[in-house]
């Protein structure tokens, strides 16, 4: 068992082009032994967005705090705290904060969605 405070994980800049304003913190994932699936946090500055992408993989996205926006094949709904996301494999998406405070969410991926840092 492994137990740890989220800000004892550095915070890295998302470096895909179309990111902005947005950083990622690898919570859980094999360096402490995960084997199946990741957690990440991603910390979304006002007027931050995650590239629009796609990829052959599912994550489920927990808001924690802030607003904004995520964006899909059907459009674009606002989301807030407690608000829970599924993401189909290949479904086209982005998330945006369009409020004035940082976004705050939690998105888990299985092993093979996990990318280079």
């Amino acid at each position: 068992m492994k137990v740890f405070h989220y800000r004892d994980v550095k915070a890295e800049d998302v470096t895909e082009e179309g990111a902005e304003k947005i950083k990622i913190r690898w919570l859980i994932d094999e360096r402490i032994g995960a084997e199946n699936f990741f957690m990440r946090m991603f910390e979304i500055e006002p007027g931050g967005c995650s590239p629009l992408h796609s990829h052959p993989w599912e994550h489920e996205i927990f808001i924690l705090e802030g607003e904004g926006v995520v964006i899909g094949k059907d459009g674009e709904r606002k989301i807030g705290p407690g608000d829970v996301i599924f993401i189909p494999p290949n479904e086209i998406h982005q998330l945006k904060n369009t409020g004035n405070s940082l976004m705050r969410l939690l998105c888990l991926i299985p092993k093979s969605g996990k990318q280079t840092r």
